[in-house]
């Protein structure tokens, strides 16, 4: 071990400051799987390597003693050796940003390490716990695939067919012809993986296994000291001695609590050397597991277990079982403890209701000796009497077999399927009297519904003796309700849903008993008290989980022409220009760059208060601290502190909680985050405050004037339609969730006020220019650089700047580069996302579901400050039509002003909403005419050359072909049908399907925002250096512009290089956005490439058989320039909102998709079982980067839909901050099969080389999705009787899914007076 490493050092801070940069820093609390390592070490009892991996962003340092760590940087390097599990990720196109891509390596590479030939379910497994906001996940799997058994596979393979490749009818579609491609990679180039070419285990490790030292090993650190004992007896009397100090082993729960809620131990003892409490026996009687075993060894001796015993013993085992395979990720179940995960008691624990019905026994040891607890209500309650003394340690937990006629269940909700914390947790478990459905002992315990997991004893003691029957679980639920009774102002809120979920699992246990029950005494006479209940064929479903699959899919586009040259890229699938880069973790992100002499770290002090008058800033214990250097506030700033409404730091009020007060510079980060808890600001409240949309709207409280468009004649057209809706839309805000936080390195010179600036932004001459009128220096002495960003999706717009601008301030007054990276609680409660949206319709149409009239008003939340709300209602007017021509409409937009942190850019800027808004509007039109959506949504599409509602004029052709294809391909027609008999006869589960068209307008409303400048150096080895305006956010811009120079020049890629985009090589540059950075960049370097070649044209004349070399080395020698500028003017854009017209896209992209899910009535599950989608991506310039565009947009926008979902406090606090409260898709959330498709044979001349940028367009196809769940919902509500047209309101969470479907257990659930609590949550749009 290091002496420097300090026992309050998690592994991941180690690495930085050794070089070793490839492990990724994203959420710090274990959620996200980017700071993934391999630990490695030797089982004392087997003697058997074990590989596992982990989060280092929670190891303690001081706990690996004995363990091998391998980084994503031993995995293998371009420099040396590339792993295969490296090579295939990059060459499937498994990377974008990057910023993921090190811990997913790991992951795989620690499961090929395990299963050189996994399953897929184990790929699946392995994958669960890292998330990925760049590729939608799809390529990931495929690299990993290549290394599976063969399972599940194409019954077509190596025919060069798929049987994926299917249209309607099941027939080969009409699209098939020769020149389309499914393929965007080759397997055959790859290395194959030799398991015998792997790194050893140390030796010396081994032998520090086979010889274990029994000494205690004790490690200082300034505020805290480890203690690791060797035997337990020096355990036991260390907890005696230090009976306050927690055991430590794998920090899962501890270590976050440490971070989120600032709890402080001064001692902490490790138990990891103590073998005792590793270790497993098995009786005829049950099972005892040692409370030291990972959750990952408790999973695998259960399942070893069950397959040894009869099913009837396993009953509780099993239970287990299926809550340890979606308990966190594999990486938390690697290093989280079974005696941790029953200690904390959290009040989600998915095994302790298990535990506890299952009658498990606490086995407890201390100095004084053992006794036994059971794991009952009252342990679970944290009652003394059933509790652990300071001294007593958990040694071991027996869980005993469960009986014949002993039925055991086990339930979990959570907001998606994989890696979540549970809203509701339940354990169930019934003996019936043999042979009889007597209930002779029955246990009831719940989690996620109080402060800790608890037990219904009562109502569990009075059903003793009943029947188990109707009239028994009609009884059950009453009681269950009244003794599990949960407050309106409950922590975690979703009160109502809670409740439901009870009642539901319990109904859930019910149909499973009978069913099992039934299948018990099938061979004799069925008991008097169950004669009648059976599971009717239509309740079946109601006991089937979805289960996790493994997505497959086709990806089709257009092959190059077949006289292309082999060396000219554009068209092809090319690999990602820093692919291998990425996945080897040589990839350098802002904060790689390694530590710069007397750099200091930044820190913020942002508001607690949502609008405040701020009376007075104390800072003064904070510069007393050891290494604090200095508070940095408004007073600081030498030039202008941002806008009159929008200050970089506040002055005299706050406006929002989050607001940036001041910031603390120090010597490193711990000690900057250890100041500003030191700060004391103290407030005077401010009236009024507003939240909400709907107090805005009462406080009239707005950030611009109303936007408005109109055509026709509303009114009169109003007053001659068959039939007329209204109705709501609500749309929930979105965080941006990239992977890399906001981060930013500033370096002062030592002459002229000079500055560099190494920045994670999209807009990096923005940061520039808010510097320069920041410190009141011209922009010429500031140099704005970007290598890569971790993500953008317009989060990375203007927001960087603030912070450049103030880590700017504090490099000037202290001399000292200033590094600054935002924790990602800090991110997300700082800087605002994607705008909340309340929409009112209005909708005037005949019985044959043709839309005469629409009346739209639509309110956004924009947060504090105006940033790019104004630009979010324009752009959600200009886009709302989406593919509809209704002759008569009124479209009205405002945004609101409230006291929240301001909302910005984000991926499709007001498209996501408003769209959502608009198909809305078409369902309630087709659920009114007794019509299928499709229909309608058929009847009322643009079909000839035409004029928006802003008289822009378009031919909707392609937009018809993508509907058609999009038809066709997902045999629509056909599985509407089947969708519909599924639903027939299912009364629990209901299938849905949707099919929505897409007219999404690239670029912006001004012609300036649309203009690109390159700079190309051809250096005189032949070697070319390409330098453009735009910035590497994932979306593979770089590669892009190598393939469009490589083309230009007609000289390989390995001739090509692209360093950073820099504000000192190509100035005023655009922000990267709107779609159109590939489209304007490209056009730039176009230019400068054809100035070039124009300049080498007498040159390659006079020697046309030369070598590109030679022609290069004749121009030098001629004196002929080698260096030329590129310039794009840029597409012409304007619109007159006075007169409600004008030009203002330079073109459109045309798309549709289609999805079918099922969703599960009594819990809001729902799995998403296919997905088809076509693009009209024109001439694609890389296929491989468009279908990851269009696949990682709508995995975006299925978040956006179905799972991500902000909450706030009353008082204005973010509660949702990072990975475990806010749920962005994982893996698991892929569709079972995902078909892409970009259409053929289109053309779109604007663009560089008749392409089209895709950035953003796929998101909203993610809209399928809901609209499918929407379609699944109605059909439920259908069948109960109810009210088909329902508010609709995204996401899709469970919790709406559950309370739509309403049925029995709905309506028998208590509900509080609103007026009688405070609610723990408020609804912000």
């Amino acid at each position: 071990m290091n002496a420097t490493c300090l026992p309050s050092h998690l592994f991941l801070d180690h690495l930085l400051p050794v070089g070793l940069t490839g492990t990724k820093y994203a959420c710090g609390r274990g959620g996200c799987g980017a700071c993934t390592v391999m630990v490695s070490k030797c089982d004392p009892v087997s003697k058997k390597i074990r590989h596992f991996s982990v989060t280092s962003c929670l190891v303690p340092i001081c706990s690996l003693h004995g363990a091998a760590v391998t980084t994503v940087e031993g995995v293998g390097s371009t420099q040396t050796r590339l792993h295969p599990v490296q090579e295939r990720i990059a060459k499937s196109h498994g990377t974008q940003c990057g910023f993921c891509t090190p811990g997913m390596v790991m992951s795989m590479y620690t499961l090929l390490r395990n299963h050189p030939q996994p399953s897929e379910e184990q790929l699946m497994e392995a994958l669960a716990g890292n998330l990925c906001r760049c590729t939608g996940y799809r390529p990931i799997l495929e690299s990993g695939k290549t290394f599976c058994m063969e399972s599940n596979g194409c019954e077509q393979k190596g025919t060069g067919k798929c049987c994926l490749d299917q249209g309607e009818n099941n027939s080969p579609s009409h699209g098939q012809q020769s020149d389309i491609s499914t393929g965007l990679f080759t397997k055959d180039e790859f290395q194959p993986l030799d398991p015998t070419q792997e790194l050893i285990f140390p030796p010396e490790l081994l032998r520090m296994t086979e010889s274990p030292e029994k000494i205690t090993l004790t490690f200082h650190g300034e505020r805290v000291t480890w203690i690791s004992p060797g035997t337990l007896k020096d355990l036991l009397e260390l907890k005696v001695k230090h009976p306050e100090a927690p055991l430590i082993l794998g920090n899962t729960s501890l270590g976050p609590a440490m971070k989120s809620q600032g709890h402080f131990y001064p001692i902490v003892l490790s138990p990891a050397r103590i073998s005792e409490l590793s270790m497993v026996s098995k009786t005829s009687e049950g099972l005892t597991i040692g409370a030291g075993c990972s959750l990952a060894q408790v999973k695998d001796i259960l399942a070893e277990r069950v397959s040894e015993l009869p099913e009837e013993k396993t009953q509780t085992y099993r239970a287990l079982l299926k809550h340890l395979r979606s308990l966190a990720g594999q990486q938390i179940r690697n290093m989280a403890s079974l005696g941790g995960h029953i200690i904390s008691r959290h009040c989600y624990s998915d095994l302790n209701p298990i535990l506890a019905l299952g009658n498990a026994t606490l086995n407890l040891i201390s100095k004084e000796g053992a006794r036994q607890i059971s794991l009952n209500a009252d342990f679970l309650a944290g009652l003394a009497h059933a509790d652990l003394k300071p001294e007593e340690i958990l040694e071991s937990v027996y869980i005993p077999h469960s009986q014949k006629w002993e039925f055991v269940s086990a339930f979990r909700q959570a907001q998606c399927q994989q890696n979540a914390l549970a809203d509701v947790t339940a354990g169930m478990r019934v003996l019936l009297k043999e042979g009889t459905g007597t209930i002779e002992d029955l246990s009831i315990a719940c989690g996620g519904i109080g402060v800790a997991p608890i037990s219904a004893h009562k109502s569990c003691q009075q059903l003793q003796g009943r029947c188990w029957n109707e009239l028994m679980l009609d009884e059950a639920c009453r009681l269950l309700l009244d003794e599990v009774s949960i407050p309106g102002s409950a922590p975690g809120g979703k009160v109502e849903f809670k409740r439901t979920l009870v009642v539901s699992f319990l109904f859930k246990f019910y149909l499973a008993v009978l069913e099992r029950f039934r299948k018990l005494v099938k061979q004799s006479p069925a008991p008097d008290c169950l004669h009648h209940p059976e599971v009717s064929d239509g309740f079946l479903s109601a006991l089937e989980d979805f289960p996790v699959t493994v997505p497959q899919g086709v990806q089709r586009y257009q092959s190059v022409d077949s006289h292309q040259p082999l060396q000219d890229p554009v068209g092809r699938p090319i690999m990602h220009l820093s692919g291998l880069k990425h996945a080897t973790g040589e990839a350098i992100f802002c904060d790689d760059i390694p530590r710069v002499n007397k750099e200091l770290f930044m820190a913020f002090v942002t508001s607690t208060r949502a609008h405040a008058k701020i009376k007075s800033i104390d800072s003064s214990k904070a510069l007393e601290l050891p290494g604090v250097v200095d508070v940095i506030t408004a007073e600081d700033i030498p030039g202008t502190n941002g806008a009159e409404d929008d200050r970089l730091l506040a002055v005299d009020k706050v406006l929002c909680v989050g607001q940036i007060i001041c910031a603390v510079v120090a010597e490193t980060k711990v000690q900057a985050k250890h100041a500003i808890e030191k700060i004391k600001v103290t407030y005077e409240d401010l009236e009024p405050v507003i939240f909400t949309i709907e107090d805005a709207l009462k406080h009239n409280s707005f950030l611009c004037p109303e936007k408005k468009l109109e055509q026709g004649n509303i009114e009169e057209a109003f007053e001659k339609v068959d039939q007329i809706v209204e109705g709501e839309v609500h749309v929930g805000g979105q965080e941006h969730f990239y992977m890399e936080t906001q981060r930013v390195l500033v370096i002062p010179k030592t002459e002229d006020k000079e500055l560099d600036i190494y920045v994670s932004t999209q807009d990096p001459t923005h940061v520039q220019k808010t510097v320069s009128s920041t410190l009141n220096i011209p922009v010429n002495r500031i140099t704005c650089h970007v290598k890569r960003v971790g993500g953008g999706f317009g989060g990375k717009m203007g927001r960087p700047a603030i912070f450049g601008a103030i880590a700017a301030v504090g490099a000037i007054k202290t001399g000292h580069p200033i590094r600054l990276v935002l924790d990602r609680e800090d991110d997300m409660l700082i800087t605002g996302g994607r705008h909340p949206l309340f929409g009112k319709y209005k909708v005037g149409f005949m019985n044959n579901g043709r839309i005469k009239a629409l009346d739209v008003e639509c309110f956004i939340n924009g947060g504090c400050t105006l940033d790019d709300s104004e630009q979010v209602a324009e752009f959600l007017l200009l886009k709302l039509e989406n593919a509809y021509k209704i002759r008569n409409r009124r479209f009205r937009s405002r945004a609101c002003m409230t006291n929240l942190p301001s909302n910005t850019a984000f991926r499709g800027f007001g498209f996501p909403q408003g769209g959502l808004l608009t198909e809305s509007c078409i369902t309630a039109v087709a659920a009114k005419c007794g019509l299928l959506p499709e229909k309608v949504r058929e009847k009322n599409m643009y079909k000839t050359v035409d004029k928006t509602i802003y008289k822009q004029a378009f031919n909707p052709e392609t937009l018809i072909k993508c509907w058609n294809k999009c038809l066709d391909n997902s045999s629509f027609h056909s599985r509407r049908m089947q969708v519909e008999e599924f639903n027939n006869k299912n009364y629990w589960k209901k299938k849905g399907i949707a099919i929505i068209p897409m007219k999404f307008s690239v670029g912006y409303v001004e012609t300036s925002f649309h203009q690109a400048a390159a700079l190309v150096h051809i250096y005189t080895d032949g070697s070319v250096l390409v330098t453009h305006g735009g910035n590497e956010l994932g979306q593979g811009i770089h590669t892009k512009m190598l393939q469009v120079a490589s083309r230009e020049l007609k000289i390989p890629l390995s001739y090509m290089h692209i360093c950073e985009t820099s504000t000192a090589t190509v100035p005023n540059t655009i922000s990267t956005g709107g779609s159109i950075g590939s489209d304007v960049n490209g056009r730039a370097v176009q230019n400068a490439c054809q100035i070039l070649v124009k300049r080498l044209e007498p040159i390659i004349k006079k020697n046309p058989e030369g070598a590109w070399e030679d022609w290069i080395k004749t121009a030098f020698e001629q004196r002929i320039s080698l260096s030329a500028t590129g310039y794009f003017r840029g597409y012409k854009a304007f619109m007159d909102w006075d007169k409600g017209e004008g030009d203002p896209f330079p073109y459109y992209v045309y798309g549709a998709a289609c999805s079918e899910v099922e969703i599960d009535c009594l819990t809001g599950a729902h799995k998403k079982i296919r997905t088809d989608i076509v693009m009209d991506a024109c001439c694609s310039l890389n296929p491989a980067i468009d279908i990851g565009q269009i696949e990682g947009a709508f995995t975006q926008g299925i978040g956006l839909y179905t799972t991500e979902e902000l909450t706030y406090s009353p008082e204005g606090v973010l509660y949702s901050r990072g990975p475990d409260e806010y749920k962005i898709p994982t893996i698991t959330d892929v569709p079972e099969e995902f078909n892409v498709s970009l259409l053929p044979s289109s053309q779109n001349p604007l663009a560089i080389y008749s392409s089209k940028g895709l950035g953003e367009s796929g998101l909203f196809l993610g809209s399928s999705v809901f609209f499918a769940i929407t379609d699944a919902v109605t059909a439920a509500r259908r069948e109960r009787g109810i009210a088909e047209d329902f508010t609709v309101k995204s996401p899709a969470t469970p919790e709406w899914v559950r309370m739509a479907c309403a049925d029995r257990f709905t309506e028998m659930i208590p509900r509080d007076n609103p007026k009688t609590f405070k609610p723990w949550s408020i609804q912000i749009a």
